[in-house]
């Protein structure tokens, strides 16, 4: 039984709240509640056909994993075959060690192309490192080209998904977003005129753009091409047209060939939004040669580590693996309460909070791991074999061993394995504490609860069965 609260908070104004502030904003909000389920919840029977069509899915899915974990355990070799390859296809390659370095080196590139506007599209490495902001504060017209990219920057807002970054957005707030900052309003607030209206504003943008900026989804080393997956071409637009393309990508997204990318694209697609394949699936190699209708002048490739190998040595390397896909916050049931702003941090989710500890440090970020009930379900959907819970436990093991929680934490946690350690004195402390339960309940839920107000303020608690779960697995049993 869900209660929410009137009031209606907005959880992506509040980066400097700690996850539990940000999370309590989440919960008081029930237009964000409406959101979330509005498309986490097709995402989910997508994904569930996608695969149930797909009987090749499990074979596919452990090659995946393997491909993935063979690149990582050579990845200088791979590197250095990919930046051969690429350099020979015409293209500058460029290493940034930290978020600092890459945004350095692309706002270089474009002041040296002279470059007044720059069109983007969506990546989450760029929104890792912080790009949007480096262009801003360098002084260039940046235009997000995804659709929801384009809603977040005129709402000055974040993303929350890293495949829907509007996802906490209704489409009444698009529409008002729309009327409010297009030159050309949209006709109406159904979903083909507003594209519309977004399509007019960001038409001239894509023509008069001197540099585009891509991420990139696989690095191709034996060829040294770069894809790009997108479902609305705004990624093709922004590559083709300015006479400078600059990628912008994880040194994770290596791939050995272009069979291997196909392998991982498969699994991707149909992780991400339910179809066998996307709209746009392009693949970049180098600048425009003689001959060629369209394409870049000058194509430069900024390969960023940022973490990634601090990654292997945290423990946590096979997050390397991760496609990007976001099936493990789709079918998450925290994220599906609170959404991705309540994180926190670029990524969300499971896979956010398994990430978030490497970039900004577990002291600042250890209420992330422990936000997960450790159900399994990221893990059981994940296309690659990410082991998600496991490495939550991971970063729990490490909090507790550095002596990050709280006091309190700790003693209750002490006095709970004191009991449950004692067989006899768990089952005699069960039985009464149920008894008690029962004692608060009305018509099956119980409003208020000492020492759970985290969980009563948002939500009724269950009425606790009759017996205990010994009780009831066998009267017999010790």
């Amino acid at each position: 039984m869900t209660r929410t609260h009137a009031e209606t908070l907005e959880p992506g104004d509040a980066p400097d709240l700690s996850f539990k502030e940000r999370a309590a904003r989440a919960l008081a909000d029930p237009d964000l509640k409406i959101a979330i389920d509005r498309t986490t919840r097709t995402a989910r029977q997508k994904r569930e056909a996608a695969v149930a069509e797909w009987p090749g899915f499990s074979d596919a899915r452990d090659l995946g994993r393997r491909i993935k974990d063979h690149v990582i355990e050579n990845l200088a070799h791979y590197l250095a075959e990919f930046e051969r390859n690429a350099q020979a296809s015409g293209a500058v390659v460029h290493y940034a060690e930290t978020a600092g370095e890459a945004c350095d080196i692309v706002v270089d590139i474009c002041r040296k192309a002279g470059a007044k506007t720059i069109t983007r599209s969506k990546s989450m490495l760029g929104e890792e490192i912080g790009l949007p902001h480096a262009l801003d504060d360098a002084g260039f017209n940046r235009v997000e080209t995804d659709l929801a990219e384009h809603i977040v920057q005129l709402a000055h807002d974040r993303p929350s998904h890293i495949i829907w970054p509007a996802l906490h957005k209704k489409r009444e707030e698009i529409a008002a977003l729309f009327r409010a900052n297009h030159k050309l309003a949209p006709d109406s607030d159904e979903v083909p005129d507003m594209v519309a209206s977004a399509r007019r504003e960001l038409r001239g943008s894509f023509l008069s753009a001197n540099v585009g900026i891509s991420g990139a989804n696989f690095l191709v080393a034996d060829t040294g091409a770069i894809c790009t997956v997108t479902n609305e071409g705004n990624a093709e637009l922004t590559t083709t047209v300015p006479r400078v393309h600059i990628v912008t990508a994880g040194i994770e997204k290596l791939v050995p060939s272009l069979p291997h990318a196909f392998v991982l694209l498969r699994l991707l697609v149909r992780s991400a939004t339910g179809a066998d394949f996307t709209q746009y699936t392009t693949f970049h190699c180098g600048p425009k040669r003689d001959g060629d209708r369209d394409g870049p002048r000058e194509f430069h490739i900024v390969l960023v580590d940022n973490g990634r190998a601090k990654m292997i040595e945290e423990g946590v390397r096979d997050m390397l693996r991760c496609l990007r896909c976001g099936a493990c916050m789709n079918h998450c049931v925290v994220f599906n309460e609170i959404g991705g702003h309540a994180y926190g941090s670029v990524y969300p989710g499971p896979m956010g909070s398994v990430m978030t500890p490497i970039f900004d440090g577990l002291p600042a970020s250890r209420d992330l791991p422990s936000a997960c009930t450790l159900n399994g379900r990221c893990q059981e959907v994940c296309p690659v074999a990410i082991p998600l819970p496991a490495m939550l436990r991971g970063w729990r093991e490490k909090s507790w061993a550095q002596g990050l929680e709280p006091r309190t934490q700790r003693g209750m946690l002490g006095m709970w394995a004191f009991v449950a350690s004692r067989p006899a004195l768990y089952r005699l402390g069960t039985r009464i504490a149920m008894k008690a339960l029962r004692l608060l309940g009305r018509d099956g839920w119980i409003e208020s609860l000492p020492l759970a107000s985290g969980w009563t303020r948002y939500r009724d608690f269950p009425k606790p069965a009759a017996r205990t779960f010994f009780e009831q697995y066998g009267p017999d049993r010790k």
